[in-house]
């Protein structure tokens, strides 16, 4: 058996149940949404996160992406239309179960203020803290590959129900490295962590088409089985 020098693990399905980021994470954004635009308009963090959202619709309007809400345009003199348009698109994209960068950045900055409140702690399976303990006695390096924004994985391992997990953390990765599903997205990850030895490092996931793109990157790869996980192809 090939060793391991490193490990990336996926989080919702792998480390942390799906259940935690449907039934809390994703409601406290549809339920606080409005009343953090309206209070964080003018702060330039916000208004970065609209501008992407802004510049990913006007993307899909030109990509004939069905049923895609515009987004204002800054110079309408309406501020709440604008904040009301913003609020349509994201709850749009939430409804699509959109992975975009955009939409990740917002949401963690969204999740920030419900981690540091604790209103919300991170889930994590027992076998995951038992398994980061385990690799950090071996030596093993680990990383977290999401889709969620490098910022919330943070908050999420930073805040969890075992206490803060960064330490055990070597490192992240985000959609801006690439969608999971595409391979190149794994041959950057491995050419980080461990240049030219792809096949030393373990990827863990829930998702089958993400261990297809990582196992064609060279990457050894197990399948997480959780409860409430998608069930895997039948003819794999």
């Amino acid at each position: 058996m090939i060793s391991v020098s490193a490990v990336v693990l996926d989080i919702e399905g792998t480390t942390t149940s799906i259940s935690f980021v449907a039934e809390h994470m994703f409601p406290f954004v549809r339920r606080e949404l409005s009343r953090f635009l309206a209070a964080g308009w003018d702060t330039q963090q916000v208004q970065d996160d609209v501008e992407s959202l802004r510049t990913l619709a006007t993307q899909d309007a030109t990509n004939n992406v069905a049923g895609v809400p515009a987004i204002l345009a800054k110079s309408v003199d309406d501020k709440q239309a604008i904040i009301d348009s913003v609020i349509t698109n994201i709850l749009w994209q939430m409804d699509m179960d959109r992975k975009s960068t955009a939409l990740k950045s917002l949401q963690g900055h969204m999740w920030e203020a419900g981690f540091s409140s604790g209103e919300l702690v991170g889930h994590m399976f027992p076998d995951t803290v038992e398994a980061l303990r385990a690799w950090q006695e071996a030596a093993v390096p680990v990383y977290i590959y999401s889709s969620g924004s490098i910022h919330a994985q943070k908050l999420l391992f930073g805040h969890s129900a075992y206490g803060n997990l960064l330490p055990y953390l070597q490192g992240h990765f985000d959609t801006t490295t690439g969608p999971k599903t595409d391979k190149k997205s794994y041959e950057s990850i491995s050419s980080i962590i461990c240049p030219d030895h792809a096949e030393h490092v373990l990827f863990v996931t829930d998702a089958f088409l993400e261990a297809q793109a990582a196992h064609s990157a060279g990457m050894q790869v197990r399948l997480a089985i959780r409860e409430g996980n998608k069930p895997l192809p039948e003819d794999n």
